[in-house]
């Protein structure tokens, strides 16, 4: 332990992350196993989900469908794993993460390792940098601190390596002993013969058995067909009427309009001709009066020439 109090900073930090990690993956392991078997005892039915939408009801009604659809063609272990990624996906990723958990504690092993020899080398090469100075004497003191921290940095190339190996030594063997992989295979079994046992029997196939039932199922679907067709030409036809029904509102509605227009046009037409009437009786009677004043004008002035005429025959 005193020897481990003595590592660098780095040599600590590597030893720490592996050993929080190998702690995260000892948990995950005890948590994956128990989840994959308590779902295989409830493979049957026997307990009861959690909640309704959970792992075991989403696989129900994602194989009732697909068996309505294909009948016993239906590829049971499809079904089960595109349900697993959807709804275990954190259980896989914690089993891909314990694949990987060996591989990665000797990975930072051998990083620790490259880590305390980088150190080791730095403090020997100013080991070496002492000794080819004149004062070789005055440094002699110096000379045991430099070993002591080339030493640490190798202690902490083999202490992170010890643990890297180890951790991955540990966790294979409680792998070996729990095996989550195991107990996922044993759980898609017990599905699969579940399905195809007990659950596809009670379910009703749309898929035809004989060349009757074919030809069944196609007079069916054309009988659908057909009265999808006739609700949509009802539909469209409904549509229509209504359509021509409201233009021909419209239409009538600008009829109206437009008789109106035509009835006040008519009757400004009507007003203006009454005052053309009035207006030639007006012109007719001026015309005869200025011809009666032109009468009486001629009349004055013939008078006026016979008054002269006569006064001048008096002088």
């Amino acid at each position: 332990m005193s020897n481990l109090k003595n590592l660098p900073t780095g040599g600590v930090v590597v030893i720490a992350v592996i050993l929080a990690l190998f702690a995260l993956a000892v948990v995950l392991l005890f948590h994956t196993a128990a989840r994959y078997r308590l779902l295989a005892a409830k493979a049957k039915g026997d307990g009861r989900d959690e909640d309704g939408r959970g792992f075991r009801a989403a696989l129900l009604e994602e194989f009732a469908a697909a068996y309505k659809k294909y009948g016993p063609d239906t590829n049971t272990p499809a079904v089960i794993s595109d349900v697993m990624g959807r709804k275990l996906s954190g259980l896989l990723l914690c089993e891909r993460y314990l694949n990987n958990a060996v591989s990665l504690f000797v990975t930072l092993g051998l990083f620790g390792t490259f880590l305390g020899l980088s150190l080791a080398v730095v403090s020997l090469t100013e080991l070496i940098g002492y000794s080819n100075t004149s004062e070789w004497l005055s440094v002699l003191d110096s000379v045991g601190g430099g070993l002591l921290s080339a030493l640490s940095g190798m202690g902490v190339a083999f202490y992170t390596s010890l643990v890297g190996a180890g951790c991955s030594i540990l966790l294979t063997i409680l792998r070996t002993i729990l095996s989550p992989q195991s107990a996922r295979e044993k759980l898609e079994t017990r599905l699969e013969l579940w399905l195809d046992n007990e659950v596809a029997p009670t379910l009703a196939s749309g898929m035809a058995k004989n060349d009757a039932g074919l030809v069944r199922q196609m007079i069916e679907v054309m009988s659908a067909s057909a009265a999808e067709i006739r609700k949509s030409l009802a539909a469209a036809s409904d549509s229509y009427a209504q359509s021509t029904a409201a233009s021909a509102a419209r239409f009538e509605k600008s009829l109206a309009v437009c008789s109106e227009e035509v009835d006040k046009f008519n009757a400004a037409v009507a007003t203006f001709k009454e005052g053309i009437h009035d207006f030639s009786e007006v012109d007719y009677n001026l015309r005869g009066s200025v011809e009666r004043m032109d009468l009486a004008v001629r009349d004055l002035s013939g008078a006026m020439r016979e008054i002269n005429r006569r006064m001048g025959g008096d002088k």
